[in-house]
């Protein structure tokens, strides 16, 4: 089951800035996070060089990809990019992972059939840790094949080996649908859901259990997340035009209540009582992605200050 301490993550909205991860590091925030697609419709950066980015204007916060397309990528330069982020950052990263397909035109510009995202996701995952176990490795899978790899993490000036994490960084399997549900279960160190219900968190959470009983894993240290789009405001009613403004557009012309399920909105206790239901569901480190198209420093802020010390692990699992 999940743990008895909730922290708190936020997503670096719209880019990474060097003066808002400043101010972030100053707050109560365990953790900070940015995406990204390699042929996105907007101008807007891609996953791993968002990352890099990450890294070097940060210090104490873990930092992650929410998400990294991995079916997109050639999984042996992926191993090699992230383990030197890792090691050049003390060991802070987590590699939020997905699958995507809502832009069809990534994968046919790099080669890569839609209807494969799924396994190339789940050999993907495997290449990674193999190759950040440390030494000579091989694999033979049905998309990739090699012998005798051996990765090394970039050492960091001054240090006298890599600081990269032992067995290299986490893995935390993102999506909303049952195939997802099974990948973190039998391949994730942790699950980090976006766009959904606390009710559905709760269903995937029993989904994710079921399934690691089937396997016989052990989840005493899986990573309980989730990934909530949401603004807080002092005046609840810009919070909510925040979020359907931000966005009401993907949700054609009747937003409202499918909003109000899944983009907590509103003032800090309100947004408390809404955030307090993944709890209760059994998210344990939330991250907060600022559905504003400005000041999104105040929503977090208003998180970290005013939201998390109202939140509280249900006394039955304590």
């Amino acid at each position: 089951m999940p743990g008895d301490r909730i922290t708190l993550g936020a997503a670096a909205i719209p880019e990474p800035d060097r003066d808002w991860l400043a101010a972030v590091e100053r707050l109560p925030v365990a953790s900070v996070w940015q995406g990204g697609h390699v042929l996105p419709p907007s101008g807007t950066g891609e996953a791993i060089t968002r990352l890099a980015l990450l890294t070097a204007w940060t210090e104490r916060v873990r930092v992650g990809t929410a998400v990294l397309l991995l079916p997109l990528y050639q999984p042996v330069l992926a191993a090699k990019q992230l383990a030197d982020l890792d090691s050049r950052s003390g060991g802070r990263v987590t590699v939020g992972v997905g699958v995507g397909g809502e832009f069809r035109h990534e994968f046919e510009a790099v080669g890569v059939p839609v209807s494969e995202r799924g396994a190339r996701t789940d050999e993907g995952m495997a290449i990674l840790r193999k190759l950040w176990k440390g030494g000579p490795v091989s694999h033979h899978g049905r998309f990739h094949s090699f012998d005798d790899l051996e990765l090394r993490p970039v050492r960091p000036p001054g240090a006298p080996a890599s600081a990269m994490r032992p067995g290299g960084p986490p893995l935390v399997v993102s999506g909303r649908k049952a195939p997802a549900m099974r990948r973190a279960a039998r391949l994730g160190d942790g699950w980090m859901p976006y766009l959904v219900s606390p009710d559905a968190y709760a269903r995937s959470v029993q989904t994710i259990e079921e399934e690691a009983r089937t396997v016989g894993r052990d989840l005493a240290d899986f990573a309980w997340m989730a990934y909530v789009y949401c603004s807080i405001r002092a005046d609840g009613d810009r919070a909510r035009d925040d979020v359907v403004g931000f966005l009401g557009s993907a949700y054609g012309d009747k937003p409202g209540a499918m909003l109000d399920r899944i983009a907590p909105a509103g003032t800090p206790e309100e947004v408390a009582a809404r955030l307090q239901a993944y709890v209760d569901a059994g998210a344990r480190h939330i991250v907060i992605s600022p559905a504003a198209h400005e000041n999104t420093l105040e929503v977090v802020r208003l998180a970290a200050e005013e939201v998390l010390p109202r939140l509280s692990v249900p006394a039955s699992v304590r």
